[in-house]
């Protein structure tokens, strides 16, 4: 029986927990943390709900501490692939005639099982699996994702209420229909909060998904897992698979029912996957939705009318924090002359105070990069700056991997506006400066747009507002979301709807009504009360 209008309470986003001294919550989170880093876990592939170890072996290491080995899981091939496809298309048909409102209701009880006995869960395995600081944590794993569960049921009401007009002797209605297939879901290492969401918002929309966490990052995906189960998501709609991309990814993107990407990954990993899909189009059985968010090098402009004080302190956060790991954090600043002259010893000490180590202790505010992978190809990009001519680093640059992926937080000064480290995505604690003539604020607008092929977040810092209104016009693609005196990281779901295009991705905006639209297909239907009983129109009974 469904004999009523069901309203989703409207959402609020989740409180930031603070984990000051002598708090509950530090002390809940600590004992996690200990029991945690005591014991190892095996994760399996989880098809259909069920647990399938294949023996392939992975590890999961924290990157703080190479020693210390937190799980092993088991990788997922084309065998477990064709499994995963099957059990979705077993679970689909069910899963999308489920009523809407229970399909919410599931999603409301997982954002409070995390508010409450899964927080500390997922907190404690983001820590220690990607090397997040407590609050870096705090604002991922929980209350982004807690925000993500809350806000998306109350968008997929929102949509389901738009309805189209009738006319005399007629009703029109619209259904929304879930996708004809299996959604693919790939999620990266430096966000716990998009590793839940990825999956979830087509799976609300009635959906069913394969999902292929990263493989540094599958130790909270297991956690998460659990925790949609304890929620009362049906077996089958979201399977794990975690594994090497290829070995993932090829028969997936083979798969005939599949019926849409979700990504946030690598721009050269997205790019493939759509060439791909555009060489088997012929073989789908309907043409797959590709949502997908990727790079970005994203900038600070400061004007000079600028707040020199502000600007260091958005500078320090926006670059660093979460080691620069993050698609939206600030990897190029554009300053001018006078404001550099202010603000340049000021923002050196603010950076040589930057405590950093391993995430268990509260007091430090930078953790180790993600692996191996990631620390020699920061390095690089690091060494290269210390080898040019048209470079100086001028804070940092030096790095250790002897216990774990540390970098030092560094500023890299360029003479060159086109400097390779200016252009390229680092995903690191790295960022580059160019320092520009005062009267030439029009020009090296201009070079911020045309310097990088990425457009997702940026930032402007100025109190004149003429100037704030020309960097919006010069800068309207460079980014998808943009920041007056704001750091260009931290959206909010419900407040800051996040993406970016040109190579930064489709700009399907997480945490928004957009992205919950592309993984429906709608159906029109039109019902006649009072049909015609005769083919013929009045004009044709005179000559």
């Amino acid at each position: 029986m469904n004999n009523g209008f069901f309203e989703v309470p409207y959402p609020k986003n989740e409180p930031v927990k603070s984990y000051s001294p002598g708090s509950p919550e530090k002390k809940s989170l600590k004992a996690t943390l200990s029991e945690f880093r005591k014991k190892q876990i095996e994760i399996p592939v989880v098809i259909s709900g069920k647990e399938v170890k294949t023996g392939n072996m992975g590890e999961c290491r924290s990157p703080h501490n190479h020693k210390q080995l937190l799980a092993t899981y088991h990788k997922a091939g084309e065998k477990e692939v064709q499994m995963a496809i099957e059990a979705a298309m077993e679970a689909r048909s069910k899963w999308a005639s489920m009523r809407w409102e229970s399909r919410a209701a599931i999603f409301l009880k997982a954002a409070d099982l995390l508010a409450g006995p899964y927080r500390d869960i997922l907190n404690a395995a983001t820590m220690l699996g990607q090397s997040k600081t407590v609050f870096q944590a705090e604002i991922d794993s929980a209350c982004e994702l807690i925000d993500f569960w809350r806000y998306n049921p109350y968008y997929m009401q929102e949509i389901y209420k738009q309805q189209p007009g009738s006319s005399s002797g007629c009703w029109n209605y619209v259904e929304q229909r879930p996708l004809e297939g299996f959604i693919f879901a790939v999620t990266p290492f430096n966000f716990t909060s998009i590793a839940g969401n990825l999956p979830t918002s087509p799976v609300l929309m009635g959906n069913v998904v394969l999902w292929k966490p990263a493989s540094s990052a599958v130790y909270p995906a297991y956690y998460m897992m659990e925790l949609w189960k304890e929620a009362g998501l049906p077996d089958g709609v979201i399977n794990m698979l975690p594994g090497p991309g290829g070995a993932v990814g090829n028969p997936v993107l083979a798969s005939e029912y599949l019926a849409g990407i979700h990504f946030t990954g690598s721009t050269p990993v997205f790019q493939n996957m759509w060439k791909t899909i555009g060489e088997n189009i012929h073989k789908y059985h309907t043409y797959p939705r590709i949502v997908g968010e990727t790079g970005g090098k994203d900038f600070i402009f400061v004007h000079k009318s600028a707040d020199a004080d502000a600007t260091t302190a958005a500078i320090v956060r926006g670059a660093f924090e979460y080691q620069g790991q993050k698609c939206s954090a600030a990897s190029r600043a554009y300053i001018p002359e006078s404001t550099w002259n202010v603000m340049k010893d000021a923002l050196i000490k603010e950076i040589g105070n930057v405590k950093m180590g391993d995430p268990e202790d509260f007091t430090n505010f930078m953790c180790a990069v993600i692996d191996k992978a990631a620390f020699d190809s920061i390095s690089q990009f690091i060494d290269y700056a210390k080898d040019s001519s048209e470079a100086e680093i001028i804070t940092g640059g030096k790095y250790d991997d002897s216990k774990g992926y540390f970098i030092e937080p560094t500023v890299v000064v360029t003479t060159n506006p086109k400097f390779k480290l200016l252009q390229e995505e680092i995903f690191g604690p790295v960022l580059t400066i160019y320092i520009y003539p005062d009267d030439e604020y029009a020009k090296t607008l201009k070079l911020c747009d045309e310097t990088s092929p990425y457009g997702l977040t940026g930032a402007i810092f100025a109190q004149d507002r003429e100037s704030v209104n020309q960097a919006m016009d010069v800068l309207v693609h460079a980014a998808g979301n943009f920041y007056i005196n704001d750091k260009p990281t931290g959206a909010v779901v419900g407040q800051q709807p996040f993406g970016g295009s040109r190579a930064s991705g489709t700009n399907d905006k997480a945490g928004s009504m957009i992205n919950l639209q592309r993984w429906i297909t709608p159906r029109t239907v039109k019902e006649n009360f009072v049909p015609p009983k005769s083919y013929r129109y009045p004009h044709m009974d005179e000559k």
